[in-house]
């Protein structure tokens, strides 16, 4: 049986119309991110980490992972032309970090589709995939399966060279506007004042779009 596991999220895909649509499924969207980063410390503690990078004004990139309902999912991809917000982690030790971003984004009603990306590098991720899938799929509710994409392999190996790695107790928040640029970028921590800042960007996009 699956244990149970708060809040966490990862390179996973979370289409939606508005982030606002409600706490419970980002709850479990967190949770299972949870899970898979704690397998992803276990198997993958010997991995380096990636220095840093400056991704502002960057094209994202195009990377490939499947959804607990089994999909291929390739991100980014337009999506009712609203701006995306990423949140991509490393390490189980992110997960106080994502709470707080997931609160923050609910709390602000950011419009914007939101993707969660657990991303697991290196070869004993992808050997565990199953397993890993498997353990997430047993701590949230079906419905929810295809708003987590997991990245394995290669396509987790270019988002952390992409996004870095540093620091791995925080999360790499990204908006991506549609045209597939990285308009704000994040990776210090949670801050109030930097939530703020990517609602009212987001909220300009969002604006350009109508």
């Amino acid at each position: 049986m699956a244990p149970e596991y708060r809040v966490f999220c990862i390179q996973g895909q979370i289409r939606r119309e508005g982030i606002s649509d409600g706490m419970k499924t980002l709850l479990h969207l967190s949770s299972a991110a949870t899970l898979l980063l704690v397998v992803s410390m276990l198997l993958g503690s010997c991995q380096s980490s990636t220095p840093r990078q400056d991704v502002m004004g960057m094209a994202f990139p195009v990377v490939t992972g499947e959804s607990l309902e089994g999909e291929s999912i390739t991100i980014p991809r337009a999506d009712n032309g609203r701006p995306t917000i990423v949140l991509v982690g490393y390490e189980q030790r992110a997960q106080f970090d994502a709470d707080r971003w997931l609160f923050g984004l609910l709390q602000a009603q950011t419009p914007a589709n939101l993707w969660e990306l657990p991303t697991i590098p290196g070869i004993f991720g992808g050997m565990a995939s199953g397993f890993i899938d498997n353990g997430m799929r047993g701590g949230i509710p079906q419905e929810d399966w295809g708003s987590v994409v997991t990245l394995y392999g290669d396509d987790a190996k270019r988002m952390k060279a992409f996004s870095g790695s540093e620091e791995g107790n925080n999360i790499r928040v990204m908006l991506v506007d549609g045209n597939g640029q990285v308009r704000w970028f994040h990776d210090r921590g949670y801050s109030a004042g930097k939530m703020l800042e990517l609602d009212r960007l987001t909220r300009s996009l969002s604006s350009d779009k109508n």
